[in-house]
């Protein structure tokens, strides 16, 4: 099984995972659309990709979204995959934290990446068909130091997919939650800190993290087997993804029931 002839559309696909997701899924064949604020870096990830469409925009500029959405589904005539990667992390503890900065992370970890997929969600369930990978965290499993409003808004995003999963599961979509751990991007480098600054500089443990085109090569597989849950991450980082997923399991299996008959009772007219 491979992504060739699909379209998938990539948020935050100019650098760091998003890029390696895009050369990964090309590579498979796949027709890739690249967005993201920076055009010149888009461009430069385009080249390595094929036939790509650079589709350029604010993930918070709600406003944009239906235009966007119009565009990259009349490009190739449908999306097979959405992958929600955009996003921006933290490095500050929550009393010194000023709350614009909670405000900005979950309005771009969390409410952008809602947004965009309500935005092509009806388009994907009439067609009865397509893929919405989030790109979470381990830190949307585990509360992690330093990170408080990034975990508030990687485990939300989590949360969305699950609920989403329960309720579209029946109709022929799949929703992906990725679980990466220290992969070597400038995730660090770009963190706010508690005033809203970029901190600058990176952390040993990312720099020292799994190679972008690795992890993304195991998201790739493991979407393309149905996993509902994908962790990327070595070590101690893994072991912790895994604890919660044992019982995520089975969660799941009775969220989706409970969907399926939320759904119908709800077509029947019922309450």
């Amino acid at each position: 099984m491979t992504f060739a002839g699909q379209a998938a559309w990539i948020t935050g696909a100019s650098s760091g995972i998003g890029a390696a997701l895009a050369r990964g899924l090309a590579k498979q064949g796949a027709r890739v659309i690249l967005s993201g604020r920076n055009v010149a870096a888009l461009e430069a990830v385009a080249k390595d990709c094929g036939e790509t469409l650079v589709l350029p925009f604010e993930t918070t500029d709600y406003a944009a979204l239906p235009a966007a959405v119009a565009k990259a589904w009349d490009w190739s005539g449908g999306i097979d995959l959405l992958v929600n990667n955009a996003g921006i992390s933290q490095r500050s503890l929550a009393q010194e934290t000023d709350f614009s900065v909670y405000e900005k992370i979950v309005s771009v970890d969390l409410l952008a990446p809602i947004a965009l997929t309500q935005a092509l969600l009806p388009l994907m369930t009439a067609r009865g068909s397509g893929r919405i990978a989030n790109i979470s965290s381990i830190a949307g499993k585990v509360g992690v130091p330093m990170r408080t409003a990034y975990c508030a808004a990687k485990f939300g995003l989590a949360g969305y997919g699950d609920a989403l999963r329960a309720e579209v599961g029946h109709l022929g979509l799949q929703v992906h939650n990725i679980f990466p751990g220290s992969i070597a991007t400038d995730v660090s480098r770009n963190a706010l800190t508690s005033d809203g600054s970029k901190r600058g500089v990176s952390d040993k443990v990312i720099d020292n993290g799994i190679a972008p085109d690795v992890a993304a090569a195991q998201m790739i597989a493991e979407m393309l087997t149905g996993n509902r849950e994908i962790i990327v991450a070595e070590g101690a980082e893994q072991a912790m993804g895994e604890a919660r997923r044992m019982q995520d399991a089975l969660l799941d299996q009775i969220g989706a029931f409970m969907g399926a008959g939320y759904v119908q009772r709800m077509n029947d007219g019922a309450q």
